[in-house]
């Protein structure tokens, strides 16, 4: 059998839904070569696991009474059956046929997933109605009180304690269900809330030692813990805001990128002072940055509260709760309401590959030594997780799918999230978690009795809602492994993403910056990184996250500059050559990993202007400092500074996707890996990308392959003034192709291809030609201005609007209601100037360079396949 070695599909054991108004072990080896994966697979033979095609599954029958349970297992000996076209038509083996041995995996997993939404469609009214466990579940308001329940089948007896009942919890015994489910009601006091809204509460229960314990109940929607005491435990709050002091969305979701440009930002660590930083004030302060360097989409980290703030937010406590310590649930609205109106989508970096160990303010706490079956997690080994000290799920148990797919629902909804970033799927995938799991591409690792089938279908499962909910969300996997199908539709048997995280690219580049001489690099080792991806599956490139910064590592910059930018970053003298060369590499390797790397680019806050140092939470072993959990922001805001070329570049970068939409674009083609020269040329759309590594050769008339004929024209240029460079590239220049052997016989051609230009290509410089279009030239040439006019243009119309960025600073704590309607005007305000778009910092919001159209804009390059490509490229 495979994966969880069970033929049953989680079974219910609570009630019904009613209807209401990696990090990863970076031991492993990210590269995967498909060809020989083919052939292995191939070589493997079929039918190494057969699977029954027909499973038995306990039916569970209606029950009548006024209890909310609905559903009770039986005897009966009936079956529940799929379809068995759901299980033969598995197009993902069309794709790649190398994955035809392992059918019988995949009509396994096929199975299960339908099974289990066929249980969730006869019992729960739905996966949709499932996935609403946080109105029943927790403290909700019903007719004329509050209801709470509580999932603790090892519970013997159980109380409701808090600040409303002087935490004596006699008066406030609650009744356990057949099923494990402690519920009570609590009747108003004289038409108010027995329970008062922001008060503390917690679950007390005595388990099987006799012992009593608080616990923080596990649906709980904030969490607080006293400031003034060192180590104390966390609180749950009840938080349930009279309307007059809730904030109400105002603004759509943006629409959903072609592609996405991802800023990953940690909002605790955003401020420039020592200290953590609030919801609010990064809306205000940081989000107009953001949309200035021109990206589409905000990647939060840390949003779920964790006790520990060094864990980066990756050991959650409390799975529905905020962080507090940057704020409320409605500081947290605020912000996600500020960045759509800014056109910006929010994501989360939401964590369900595994739970905090924390047993006092964590849902660890519940697990008081009762079978897998009544618990969050597995028993044993299987229920941890080694290397970070954190419990497993148990994904084949109906409560915990309850658990996880409700508060998936929840942020989606309650919170208008855009969609969400899965942390830690590799170690979901595997029973062996990735751990010592060197990845070689044999398609026998990912297809096993080490695959955890139960975690598979909770990501299908999870993918499934997610795009019912909400269709133009964006999902994606941080997964090292390589599993084929991860960024395929599940109706494919696929597990559903959009995108997966290209995590051996900034492993390349570490690589390289640590233990290579710049005349060692190879051209096409790094291309093939770079392109190393599977057919039709989606990746989101960078070359640098918060992984690469945190105390022990150093970022690209660093790494590049190390000391010398405690010294040699102003402009005021001339720049050494280590700072020459490190600012230089520094937008190459973020462009090529951009450009050439994925369909959609992620960058962690302050990495795009090369921010120093490295991230250190305050920890005991550096005297509880903030010192280096902050962003330097004055660094990049002071103009004799030169961090403001590399945001510059970053901003420049960014602007040309926009206007020319290349990470969207499938035809990708690599026609040139010059070793000796150190030169890559590639096109990506209708673009020319030429990147130059040679550390000391300028080469003139460099002949580059290209596509189509006709002129081409500078489009962006690292060595520009402009991005700390050295001008040697002539913006005014016109570029002319030559025909290049016979039409439609590649191997006639220039590098395979059939036309070719001339360019400059100064040493570490990277420049992106466009193909002017000239009929629009001819006929609209009076709309042709020089892009320096049109940027002047731009950063008056930006400052003009940069105030409106600025909205009400932190509320009105006495007068909510009065917070609120400022919240509204200012918002408005921002949309009537401009169409909400606006920048913090004075410098040029694009880039695209020599001369931008203006009234009559460029034809969008046509969509094409991807050229000599195979499913095993």
């Amino acid at each position: 059998m495979l994966g969880s070695l069970s033929l049953l599909a989680a079974t219910p054991f609570a009630f019904r839904s009613f209807s209401s108004s990696s990090n990863n072990n970076r031991s492993l080896s990210s590269a995967t070569n498909h060809q020989i994966a083919k052939q292995l697979a191939t070589e493997s033979g079929r039918g190494s696991q057969k699977l029954l095609r027909r499973h038995v599954f306990p039916v569970y029958r209606r029950v009548s009474y006024g209890s909310p349970i609905s559903a009770v297992m039986t005897d009966d000996s009936s079956t529940v059956t799929t379809s068995e076209e759901d299980t033969q038509n598995i197009g993902i083996l069309d794709i790649d046929s190398a994955l035809r041995p392992f059918k019988d995996h995949f009509q396994y997993r096929i199975k299960k997933y339908v099974d289990q939404k066929n249980l969730f469609e006869n019992y729960e009214g739905g996966l949709e109605e499932f996935a609403k466990g946080y109105l029943r579940f927790g403290f909700n308001r019903e007719e004329d009180g509050i209801v709470y329940r509580e999932w603790a089948p090892a519970a013997q007896e159980a109380q409701v304690v808090g600040d409303f009942n002087g935490w004596d919890g006699s008066n406030h015994k609650m009744e356990k269900n057949e099923f494990g489910v402690w519920s009570i009601k609590i009747p108003d006091s004289e038409g108010n809330p027995a329970i008062p809204h922001n008060s503390r509460v917690k679950f007390r229960f005595k388990h099987g030692d006799g012992v009593w314990v608080d616990r923080i109940p596990a649906l709980i929607k904030y969490a607080t813990v006293d400031p003034t005491r060192f180590g104390a435990p966390y609180d749950g709050v009840h938080w349930d805001p009279p309307p007059s002091e809730r904030y109400e969305f105002k603004y759509p979701r943006p629409p959903k990128p072609k592609a996405p440009r991802i800023y990953e930002a940690h909002v605790g660590m955003s401020s420039s002072e020592p200290r953590i930083n609030s919801y609010r004030e990064f809306a205000d302060d940081v989000l107009p940055r953001i949309q200035a360097n021109n990206y589409n989409t905000v990647q939060l980290m840390a949003v779920m509260e964790h006790s520990y703030y060094a864990s980066f937010g990756y050991h959650v406590t409390n799975f529905f709760s905020v962080s507090s310590r940057s704020g409320t649930p409605e500081d947290l609205k605020y912000l996600i309401d500020k960045a759509h109106c800014l056109g910006l989508r929010v994501l989360m970096d939401v964590v369900h590959s595994h739970a905090s160990n924390n047993v006092t303010d964590g849902l660890n706490g519940f697990d008081v030594g009762q079978s897998s079956q009544e618990s969050y997690f597995h028993t044993g080994e299987r229920g941890y997780h080694k290397l970070w000290d954190s419990r497993l799920f148990n994904y084949g148990n109906w409560e915990v799918l309850r658990f996880l797919l409700s508060n998936l629902r929840w942020w989606l909804e309650e919170f208008k999230f855009d969609g969400f970033r899965f942390d830690g799927v590799t170690s979901m995938l595997y029973h062996h978690h990735g751990i010592n799991m060197p990845f070689t591409g044999d398609y026998n690792e990912y297809f096993s009795e080490a695959t955890d089938v139960d975690a598979v279908v909770y990501l299908m499962l999870a993918n499934s809602l997610i795009n019912s909910i909400l269709p133009d969300a964006t999902v994606i996997a941080e997964d090292v492994s390589g599993m084929p199908g991860l960024g395929r539709p599940v109706s494919e048997g696929g597990i559903g993403f959009d995108y997966r995280l290209a995590m051996a690219i900034p492993d390349k580049w570490i690589d390289y910056l640590k233990n290579k001489n710049d005349e060692e690099w190879s051209m096409t080792d790094l291309s093939c990184s770079l392109t190393n991806r599977r057919y039709t599956e989606k990746c989101i490139s960078y070359a640098e996250s918060h992984d690469q910064s945190i105390v022990g590592d150093k970022t690209i910059a660093f790494f590049l500059m190390d000391k010398e930018m405690y010294s040699g970053m102003s402009c005021l003298t001339d720049a050494s050559p280590t700072i020459d060369r490190g600012i230089a590499l520094h937008k190459m390797i973020h462009f090529i990993t951009m450009a050439l790397g994925g369909e959609g680019y992620l960058n962690f806050m302050g990495n795009e202007f090369g921010h120093p140092e490295w991230i250190d939470f305050p920890r005991e072993g550096n005297g509880w400092s903030y010192e280096k959990c902050r962003r330097q922001w004055t660094l990049v805001d002071t103009d004799h500074l030169r961090y403001k070329f590399m945001n510059a570049f970053d901003r420049a970068m960014n602007a040309l996707d926009d206007k020319f939409s290349f990470l969207s674009s499938t035809k990708q083609i690599v026609s040139c890996t010059d070793e000796e020269n150190k030169v890559i040329v590639f096109e990506r759309g209708d673009l020319v990308f030429v990147f130059n590594f040679h550390p000391e050769n300028t080469y003139d008339g460099y002949k580059v392959g290209c596509d189509l004929p006709g002129k081409y024209r500078v489009a962006l240029d690292s060595d520009a003034w402009e991005f700390g460079g050295h001008g040697r590239v002539g913006h005014d220049v016109d570029h002319f192709t030559s025909p290049e052997g016979i039409p439609g016989v590649p191997e006639t051609n220039f590098n395979n291809r059939p036309n070719s230009f001339k360019v400059l290509s100064p040493a570490r410089t990277c420049v992106v030609y466009y193909k002017v279009d000239e009929s629009v030239e001819e006929t609209n040439g009076i709309n042709v201005i020089s892009v320096r006019e049109t940027l002047e243009m731009d950063a008056s119309k930006q400052k003009n609007a940069e105030e409106s960025a600025i909205l009400v600073d932190h509320g009105d704590k006495e007068n909510p209601q009065e917070t609120n309607d400022r919240d509204t005007a200012s918002f408005d305000e921002e949309l009537q100037k401009d169409g909400a778009k606006q920048e913090s910092i004075e410098e040029p919001a694009a880039s695209v360079l020599d001369e931008k159209i203006i009234g009559s804009k460029l034809d969008e390059p046509e969509v094409e396949e991807m050229e000599d490509r195979t499913p095993d490229d």
